[in-house]
């Protein structure tokens, strides 16, 4: 079996995630930076790619006759034509839930730097701040402890609950909009509520939902009116479910107190982002999913499925063709 890896550079760094797994199952080709490369010719005679942005068209799978399979780097598919898939009979396998752990973790780094002040404080020690002090404590900055406070989860899959989970072990209340409450109603520290309550009570507003008609650009100058003026926004899901110009607006109009944000609309980041010189907002580049283990999680994640597929026996299917 022949297998390209394209755009590795997007989930590797210096070469520090093994290939092994997938050399193992054929003859392997990897290219690092793939973004407006002829992808066609990139992929060649291959049965399979592995791609993580990458866009496989119906164009792509037209001119790769010999391709059968898609492999994501990832969770999200919308970067496939499924529908020419089916017709083309190209499987795709994607890397479900495999990144909830970090996710979570990075959600409560922003929220912990947040009322912590920590970046701030930080700032001020590298400066000198801390030198110029004739006390051993610095004060200044308003910092505020999370127990009591009220997170709001606007999503509660497999992240958000981790996200509850941790906030539980803070002392804060959880509350939770979902479009299907039935999987939080019996977890005995979620509140689930309608999404007006969570964003009129919450302190923290934090989205784990998906990208999605129903989800897109839901946090806009209305529901934004809605929170408290004292509260921060966080997003590690996706930048399109914000407007972000209006995000700007609240920012800078007091509407809410800060926001933190992982994910853009448009990435990366550019110089007509509506955010990127907004009041009081924290920035990381789309990299809440990035730890060491987890990228090391999905490459095993993506030689299993191929490895299934080869074999007969599909896992994490998106769309499936019987091999021949």
């Amino acid at each position: 079996m022949k297998i390209t890896v394209l755009d590795m550079d997007t989930a590797s760094i210096d070469g520090d995630i093994s290939l092994d797994g997938l050399a193992m199952l054929g003859e392997l080709r990897v290219f690092g930076q793939t973004g407006g490369k002829d992808t066609v010719a990139l992929i060649g005679d291959s049965d399979a790619v592995v791609c993580n942005k990458t866009r496989i068209t119906r164009e792509v799978m037209e001119g790769c006759p010999s391709l059968r399979y898609v492999g994501l780097m990832g969770t999200g598919f919308d970067q496939v034509d499924i529908a020419a898939a089916d017709e083309l009979g190209v499987t795709v396998c994607n890397v479900p839930s495999y990144s909830s752990d970090a996710v979570a973790q990075h959600t409560f780094g922003l929220i912990l730097n947040h009322f912590g002040r920590i970046a701030e404080y930080t700032a001020d020690c590298a400066s000198g701040g801390w030198t110029r002090k004739q006390y051993f404590s610095v004060f200044g900055r308003e910092m505020h402890e999370l127990a009591g406070k009220t997170v709001g989860l606007i999503g509660c899959g497999g992240i958000g609950r981790k996200v509850a989970k941790i906030a539980d072990a803070f002392g804060m209340k959880v509350l939770a909009y979902n479009r299907d409450p039935e999987r939080i109603k019996d977890i005995p520290y979620i509140t689930g509520v309608p999404l007006e309550r969570l964003l009129r009570e919450s302190d923290v507003v934090s989205l784990h939902c998906p990208l999605n008609d129903s989800t897109r650009e839901l946090i806009n100058s209305r529901t934004l009116s809605m929170m408290k003026p004292t509260a921060l926004l966080v997003n590690t899901s996706r930048g399109g479910v914000i407007n972000e110009a209006d995000l700007a607006a609240a920012l800078r109009d007091g509407v809410i107190a800060a926001a933190a944000v992982d994910v853009l609309t448009e990435e990366p980041m550019s110089d007509g982002t509506p955010l990127r010189k907004a009041k009081n907002i924290v920035f990381t580049p789309h990299i809440a999913w990035a730890p060491v283990e987890t990228r090391i999680r999905v490459f095993e994640i993506v030689a299993e499925n191929l490895k299934a597929y080869a074999e007969g026996r599909p896992q994490n299917a998106v769309h499936f063709h019987k091999t021949v």
